[in-house]
This record gives C-alpha cells, structure tokens and sequence, in this order.
C-alpha cells in the first residue's frame, strides 16, 4: 500500500495579523486540505495594540484557530512578554510554542528541528530572544552523534542562514552582494550539519525559494536528499509577496533510500561553508565527543584538550552515544554544563568537580556522550573511565588519602561516578560495615559482589541500582526496587564515622558562589595534571 503524503501549511511573520492569516487558511484547507499543520517562521507577534486585541480573542477563545500551529520564540525584546514558558508550551487552543531549540517528531514520524530567535556573537547569552553557538551545538549534536542519522525533514528558523544565495539567483529586489551579510553563519553550521530536507526562515520580508541543493559532494560521497530553502514574506505585506507556502512530504523515515536521494534537474551545489570554527574541527570527524561545532573550547581553563590514550583509536563500528529527552546537565556539549567546574577532558569522558562537594577533592567521572548508567557504556567508554579512576587514586594516595567510588543509577538521566577522598588512617572505621549499618537502617538490601566482577554481567540494561567501590577493593551492590534514599551515598560518607560532617549529606547545604567553585576547580586541576593521562599525552606529542 503506497504511503500518503503529509499536507502541511507554513507562513511567515505574523507580526500580529492573526485574523488575516487564520481567514486564509482556513480557505485554503477548505480548498486544498486537509492539511495537517501550520507552521510559522518569523516574528509572530505584534506589539500594537490591536495585535494585542486580536490575540486575545484567540487566547480567550472567542476565536478558532483552524488547526494545529506551531510557533518559534521571540525575535525582540519586546515579544517576550508573550512567552512565559521557555521550554515551549500551548499558549492558546491548538497554538504550540515549540521553545527555543529541540525537534518535534509527529505521529507520522516527520521530524522537525527548530531554533527561535537571532545569534548573538557573545559567549554569553544575555536577552532569552538570542541563541549562540552553544544553543546550535546542543540542538545538533544529539542528532548527528546518532549513527543512522541522514538528516531532518524540517528545519524552521527565523533568521536565514548566512550566504544562501550562492550558486543560485538572489531573491527579487535583493542583489547577491546584498544578501553576503544578511544571516546568520551558525545557522549555516546547524543546516550543514541536519541536513533538512526543507528549511524555512522569515524576517526578511520577501519570498525566496531557492533551487535545490546537493548535501554530499559528487563522486567523492554517495548521494543524499537534496535540500530547498523557502523564505517568507510577511503576512498581509502590501507588494503581496507570498506569505503562505503549502507543500507534500513523505517522512524520511518511510522512504526508500532510492526515492529520497533522487536529484531534481535544476539542483545546485552547497552554498555554505562551515564558518571559522568550525573549520578548526574538520580534522577530527569524531563526533562521540560532542564538542560538535566548538574550537578551542575546552572546559574553561581545562588547558588541553584532553586527547587521552584513546585518541589515536579507530572509531570505525563504535556505539553512538544515545541522545538525551531533554536539557541534560551533563552532555558536556549542552549549555546547562557548568564548564567552569571541568577539570579534565578525555576522548569519551571527562572529569569535572562536584558541585556542592562533600569535600573540596569531591570528583566526578562523566561520560562526554549521554549515558545514562555504567552498564550502558561501551567498551571505550569504561577503559577511559578507569584510567580517570586509577589516576584519583594515585593522586589521593600521594596525599596520604584512598577513596570511595559510587553510583546511583536511580532518578537520574546522564551517568554521574562519585569519587570522594577519604584520609587515610589504620585506625579508621570499617567503611564496608558503615555503608552496610546505613543500609539496614534503611532497609535497604546492600550485597557484596566478587571484587573482580562486571557490572555488565550482574545488572541488565535499564534496572536501577546503587553500587559503591571501597578502599581496599570490595564492591557493593543494592538492585533499588520502589524507595531509595536519593542522598545514601552522601550521607554515609558524611557520617560520624567516617567524614563526621553530618550537615554535609544534602549537596544543596554544600553549595557556593561560581567564582569559588571557579578557584576550588583550578586548585584540583593544577595538582591532578601530574596525574592527568591527557596531559602526559599532549607532551609525548609535542
């Protein structure tokens, strides 16, 4: 049975005519439709007061908006007040506020990227209007660090992406010249890097539909679906440029490779060009670790990159990392990272100082790519990870110090390895006989396993669990069922009998300003780079 494809509607800036453009389409569905969603690109809001008045009528419900519509974010400063929800949300009767970056993926299996709002050149975001290098890196690297990824249906934007004119006719009224600073080179990067099938933007205030473009380069890659770059005119625009673009897609995913990468006649080559950062990252194709679009940027003061032993690995049939739900606040590529508490980067993970430490030394492992727990990772992965382990317990050793490692694989979405110093001392407690007292307490049931075992081999992938190693080697397991104390760990280590810091358990009672955690962070990475198995690298290379 042959597939039917999807109907889909999508407009350009609304500026607030929001009756102009819901009377037009509901005439079009009626005539071509049905149609299965509006999409908007542009500014979609109006700041006068009969936008506002218009608006309102929709919001209360006086007024129907005729089917499903999806919108991006601000573009100015002024639209804000109209987005309280920066995650997206409905803001009225089928209005969806997509939110500033992601994908949506229908029923229908059509995926959609998008990203609201203009670039900004600082590091810094400072207006929630703009977006900058970091907002494109963490909306592309989830995808592009997926195996089987060829690309997106739909990419919206509102602003053009820089230099999409070239090899093609510029846009009526706008010259080539004209059009060689308008746009925005991330932009350019994202659409290189999600290949997409359509890309719409707005703000320009004309309608440009560009011939097509090739996504691989001839005889020197196998073929792929071809791009078309569509630019709309702004909504009841007095030139009566077009503002509403209907079109018919098949997702991707329900295609056949010949069907998909079939070159239309009057295709172009690429225009665009990776921009000046990314340029420095064309010699190293690995993207496990997700420092996707980066240059230089290395975890704030890290001072290398953090090659590690694995660096001059084949990377041929490894595992791609899984992409995350949602912000994670430790895929190091995402902007919820506290990259000034990063101490270390290594090819697959990478070391970084907890926030709200037990102790000042209180460490934790994380793998660069988003897994959720040890028995997720493969095996690169875990070879790096205990290089990291082997090197705390060298440099906690030459302080007269061992250590307590664990994990908890319960409520948590990105793995998190706890590495806590402990000092030294032949009179100390029975740490094993503390964690199992503070297990029964619970009712928790805490099992020792063979020092030498697997994780891999004890728990299955996607059961939660809590498993600490001690100081002289034994392991400890508890498969969690319903309850678990978040804290357990914490709070045995901050007990009376080993760390006697009680008031310490709950890592919010431990937090401090970034400038401190800044300096505590540069005090831990000039004495751990002794012991940095990246570091040695970079001098034998030198």
């Amino acid at each position: 049975m042959s597939i039917q494809p999807l109907k889909i509607l999508v407009t350009g800036d609304v500026a607030g005519k929001f009756d102009q453009l819901f009377n037009r389409v509901r005439n079009v569905n009626k005539k071509a439709g049905p149609f299965e969603m509006l999409l908007c690109v542009g500014d979609f809001f109006g700041v006068a007061a009969s936008a506002q008045a218009e608006w309102k009528k929709y919001q209360d419900g006086e007024e129907k908006v005729p089917m499903p519509t999806y919108i991006l974010g601000a573009n100015k400063v002024e639209h804000l007040k109209f987005f309280a929800e920066p995650n997206g949300c409905e803001i009225a009767e089928n209005v969806t506020f997509l939110g500033k970056k992601g994908t949506f993926t229908g029923t229908s299996g059509l995926q959609i990227a998008y990203m609201s709002g203009i670039e900004q050149e600082d590091a810094a975001i400072k207006e929630p209007h703009h977006f900058n290098k970091a907002d494109v890196d963490a909306l592309g690297m989830p995808l592009v660090s997926d195996s089987k990824f060829r690309g997106v249906d739909v990419l919206l934007t509102s602003q053009w992406p820089l230099g999409v004119a070239k090899y093609a006719s510029p846009p009526d009224g706008i010259n080539v010249e004209g059009l060689q600073s308008t746009g925005s080179a991330s932009v350019s990067d994202l659409v290189l890097a999600l290949r997409p099938r359509y890309h719409f933007a707005g703000m320009e205030g004309c309608f440009y539909e560009r011939l097509p473009y090739r996504n691989h380069k001839v005889l020197a890659e196998g073929a792929r679906h071809v791009t078309r770059f569509l630019a709309l005119a702004k909504v009841g625009n007095k030139e009566k440029k077009k503002y509403l673009y209907a079109f018919n897609i098949i997702p991707m995913n329900k295609m056949e490779k010949e069907e998909l990468v079939k070159q239309p006649q009057d295709v172009t080559e690429c225009p665009y060009s990776w921009s000046e950062r990314k340029q420095q990252e064309q010699q190293r194709p690995d993207m496990s670790n997700q420092y996707f679009f980066s240059t230089g940027q290395h975890g704030q003061g890290s001072g290398h990159r953090g090659r590690g032993r694995g660096h001059k690995r084949s990377h041929e049939g490894q595992r791609m990392p899984p992409k995350p739900t949602g912000p994670c606040w430790f895929c190091l590529a995402s902007p919820q990272v506290e990259k000034h508490l990063v101490v270390s980067v290594g090819t697959t993970t990478y070391l970084a100082l907890a926030k709200g430490g037990l102790v000042p030394d209180h460490v934790l492992i994380t793998p660069i790519g988003h897994y959720q727990s040890t028995v997720d990772l493969p095996q690169d992965v875990i070879s790096e990870l205990e290089q990291y382990k082997t090197a705390l317990r060298k440099l906690f050793k030459s302080e007269g110090k061992t250590c307590v490692i664990f994990e908890r694989n319960f409520r948590t979405q990105h793995l998190q390895i706890q590495v806590v110093p402990v000092k030294f001392d032949s009179m100390m407690v029975d740490i094993k006989d503390v964690f199992l007292e503070h297990a029964e307490s619970h009712k928790l049931e805490l099992n020792e396993i063979p020092r030498h075992s697997d994780l891999k081999q004890i728990v299955s992938v996607g059961a939660p669990y809590f498993y600490v190693e001690l100081p002289n080697g034994d392991k400890l397991l508890h498969r969690v069922k319903k309850f678990f104390p978040l804290q357990f760990g914490r709070e045995v280590l901050a007990s009376s009998e080993i760390l006697d810091m009680t008031e310490r358990a709950d890592w919010k009672a431990c937090d401090v300003s970034k400038e401190e955690a800044t300096d505590m962070t540069a005090v831990f990475r000039e004495k751990f780079n002794k012991f940095d198995f990246n570091a040695a690298d970079d001098d034998d290379e030198d």
